[in-house]
């Protein structure tokens, strides 16, 4: 009973309640589309739909420079300092704004080579990497302005963009897939989140007079030399990592085909709802936290963390792979009933992951480059050749494999760092 009041009285567990709302809608509108795409494109859509995504998490990383924990770290630290504030608005708007057009025009110069990539055809998908071309300031700007908003720490404001953000998203896919079956799919996954950059800019201008504080004289060196250690991070992981997964998936595609590849697809679509519980909670409650933390008050946070999140997660997923059979029937066909065969080694895999997230983020927060960088090339070194090679042997069961023997290696990685680095 104590384990129990004590969880519920933690501030994690009250901001994971007003945010409970938003990720239910996000995970129900989830399943509805999931079971849509199911019956109208079928496992090969389905893999066409998991390259783009991979895809597009780049493109998102990139339309703010990876700039995102950054701006959470220094709009808190700023959010009394009028002066500093502006700084940081003006900097990050003027960098963002000028990269974009150059970052786009080349998009669009290569557009062809990408849709071939990724779609395997030149001509026929070439539409949505235009219209990702067309997206990219809405996903900038809508991540900018809910960052500030978490920097601030009006947490209900976030969670407000979000389901919103669904909600309208929810009905124009719908639309689309209903309509334009694989396509309609593609372009949905494009079209739908630039709708939060219109609900985001609503909220930000309510909390700032924003364009007091986009100023050419407010630009900030120094404020950018800072930002940029942030970016360096992250976009090596916006960059590495989905193309690690499309390269894995197009060899599964090339060694099992295109059906296999998407029930390796729908496994990491499912997975993708119930790790939302976790990533939003640690965006919006330990991010800020640590970004402020001394030694001792990090330790706290690693020890709430894993005392409450962890188990809590144990739990579900659990519930989740004794639940299996009955997810699949759910949310796709008959036509995936293999993906069940895929679970426990994903479910394996992202224990291991949500074990490591809140370490791995104490490096981005604090601006250890070295150390989160022979991180992550460990755990996507791992990630390839282990996959390679398992793939050869196991087909999708390989993938998943490699998932879990990759985050395993990660977090005894991490553990071993942290408990030096603690001491």
């Amino acid at each position: 009973m104590k384990f129990i009041k004590n969880i519920f009285g933690t501030a994690w567990f009250k901001i994971s309640s007003l945010n409970g709302l938003s990720i239910l809608l996000k995970i129900g509108f989830g399943l509805v589309i999931s079971k849509i795409l199911a019956l109208y494109v079928g496992p090969a859509g389905m893999a066409l739909v998991g390259n783009l995504r991979n895809f597009q998490t780049s493109l998102e990383s990139f339309s703010t420079l990876g700039f995102q924990n950054g701006i959470i770290k220094y709009a808190v630290e700023y959010k009394e300092d009028n002066k500093q504030f502006k700084k940081l608005i003006s900097t990050v708007t003027i960098t963002i704004s000028f990269f974009l057009f150059f970052f786009g025009t080349g998009l669009f110069i290569f557009r062809e080579t990408i849709t071939n990539y990724l779609f395997s055809s030149e001509n026929e998908y070439e539409i949505i990497i235009k219209a990702l071309i067309f997206s990219l300031p809405f996903y900038g700007f809508s991540l900018f302005f809910t960052s500030l908003i978490n920097g601030l720490e009006q947490y209900k404001k976030v969670v407000y963009i979000s389901i919103i953000g669904n909600v309208i998203g929810f009905v124009f896919s719908l639309f689309l897939v209903l309509n334009y079956n694989v396509l309609g799919a593609l372009l949905a996954m494009v079209l739908a989140p630039t709708t939060n950059f219109f609900i985001a800019t609503f909220f930000i201008f309510k909390e700032i007079k924003l364009f007091q504080f986009i100023q050419l004289k407010f630009f900030d060196k120094k404020i950018l030399y800072n930002l940029s250690s942030y970016s360096a991070m992250a976009l090596f992981s916006a960059i590495s990592g989905p193309l690690i997964y499309i390269f894995l998936r197009n060899h599964l595609i090339n060694t099992a085909g295109i059906d296999v590849a998407g029930y390796w697809e729908s496994m990491s679509r499912i997975s993708s709802y119930y790790m939302l519980f976790v990533s939003s909670l640690i965006s919006m409650y330990f991010l800020p936290q640590l970004a402020v933390s001394n030694k001792e008050e990090t330790k706290l946070i690693f020890r709430n963390y894993y005392k409450t999140i962890v188990p809590i997660f144990l739990v579900g997923i659990i519930l989740i792979y004794f639940t299996r059979n009955l997810i699949i029937s759910l949310l796709f066909t008959k036509e995936f009933q293999p993906v069940t065969t895929l679970f426990f080694w994903q479910l394996a895999g992202d224990f291991f992951k949500v074990c490591s997230w809140v370490l791995a983020l104490h490096f981005l927060v604090k601006r250890e480059t070295i150390a989160y960088f022979v991180s992550e090339i460990f755990s996507y070194s791992t990630l390839i050749i282990v996959g390679y090679f398992a793939i050869n042997h196991f087909d999708a069961e390989g993938a998943v494999l490699a998932h879990a023997a990759t985050y395993f290696c990660y977090f005894t990685l991490l553990l071993i760092v942290f408990n030096k680095k603690m001491q």
